[in-house]
């Protein structure tokens, strides 16, 4: 259940939903398996070739329709919840949908989806009813709701960020040559989950060594560590529901002096988007920080992609640091700011902290040492 989820929580964000909804001029919304109806139940499912989903009407009470072998997640909430149940018979499904759909009142009605979540599958068994609904992209309402972290979700984030922080101090006396890139993400999930996190970590740790640690999003594979490799690390906790998303990165003995360079570049663009950074300021306003200390180093060519993405129920969400995005940070906003610089066929430097904006600054979820770590062969 995500964190401080309980009668008077789930009212309010069910209020929050019922003003969201009124500007696009929504009758309701349609939720399948996944972090927005996490968000609004306060209830975990898987996706599968079973449908779970959600149906919510200002003013009427929320429907979830679900298999009956998940029904036992509804038991013991203190608040309301309908649910329409179905059995092992898929020709059956429709027919369960249809009566749903009906009882939240959406015959007829312009109900919103959410595009890149919502499956065909879904969406098969809510059109099956022939029951003239307009279903269309209901995901800005869901990210007015959801974009401000309350009191828990912020308590939740931080812990996570803890755990994730003693889980890679633990893991670094095996930062050695000869270890593999997989057996040291291996390590340090182990270590995620010595120390508390959720088993449905946000992502695989990115451990990408020596020309690997060029590419922003390698996967680890069974290259071993090298003295002279740089070495990057990505990793985060989940802490009920809510994730850490954090990276720093290592040098296996002494560096060569352009990625001292390139070290000191991006801890300066780390530095200055976090200090720009304010309720107030235009998301785009901290990309451009970061960007502009990597361009005047002459390496702008080699930073591949947007300084920072929001941070919460999912590993990516709003806000969206990057340049062009005018959304104004407000109290409540969470997100990340991560530089890097990445010369192919040599390695790279990223140093990612999770940040919070607060009713007058930035506050840093995160505090490990940003300055390249250099560990002694």
């Amino acid at each position: 259940m995500p964190a401080g989820m309980d009668e008077v929580n789930y009212q309010a964000r069910q209020n929050r939903l019922a003003d969201a909804l009124q500007e696009p001029g929504l009758q309701g919304i349609v939720l399948n398996a996944g972090p927005s109806l996490t968000y609004l139940t306060g209830l975990h499912f898987h996706l599968s070739e079973r449908p779970v989903v959600g149906m919510f009407s200002p003013g009427k009470t929320p429907i979830i329709v679900l298999p009956e072998l998940e029904a036992g997640k509804l038991a013991g909430l203190s608040y309301p919840l309908q649910e329409f149940t179905y059995g092992e018979r898929p020709e059956k499904w429709a027919e369960i949908f249809k009566a749903a759909l009906q009882t939240a009142g959406f015959e007829g009605k312009r109900v919103g989806i959410e595009p890149r979540c919502i499956r065909a599958l879904e969406l098969s068994f809510l059109q099956s009813g022939n029951l003239e609904i307009s279903f269309v992209p209901g995901d800005a309402s869901l990210e007015v709701i959801r974009i401000h972290k309350d009191e828990a979700e912020i308590e939740a984030m931080q812990k996570a960020v803890d755990i994730a922080q003693i889980a890679l101090q633990s893991a670094i006396p095996l930062i050695k040559p000869g270890i593999t890139e997989s057996e040291l993400a291996a390590e340090i999930t182990i270590q995620l989950l010595r120390h508390g996190s959720n088993s449905q970590l946000p992502f695989t740790p990115i451990v990408a060594s020596g020309p690997n640690s060029a590419n922003p999003h390698s996967f680890p594979g069974d290259r071993p560590l090298q003295e002279g490799d740089m070495l990057i690390i990505d990793w985060g906790a989940n802490i009920g529901g809510y994730f850490s998303d954090l990276t720093r990165t290592f040098a296996l003995g002494e560096p060569g002096e352009e990625m001292k360079t390139i070290a000191h570049f991006v801890h300066q663009a780390n530095k200055a988007a976090r200090e720009i950074a304010a309720p107030g300021v235009a998301a785009q306003e901290i990309d451009q920080a970061a960007r502009q200390v990597i361009e005047d180093a002459g390496y702008g060519q080699y930073f591949l992609h947007r300084t920072g993405h929001g941070l919460g129920l999912e590993g990516h969400e709003a806000p969206y640091i990057r340049d062009g995005n005018l959304q104004v940070l407000e109290q409540g906003m969470t997100f990340t700011i991560e530089p890097g610089i990445y010369i192919p066929g040599h390695g790279g430097v990223r140093i990612e902290d999770d940040v919070l904006i607060t009713d007058q600054r930035l506050h840093s979820f995160s505090d490990l040492p940003r300055e390249l770590q250099i560990i002694e062969i």
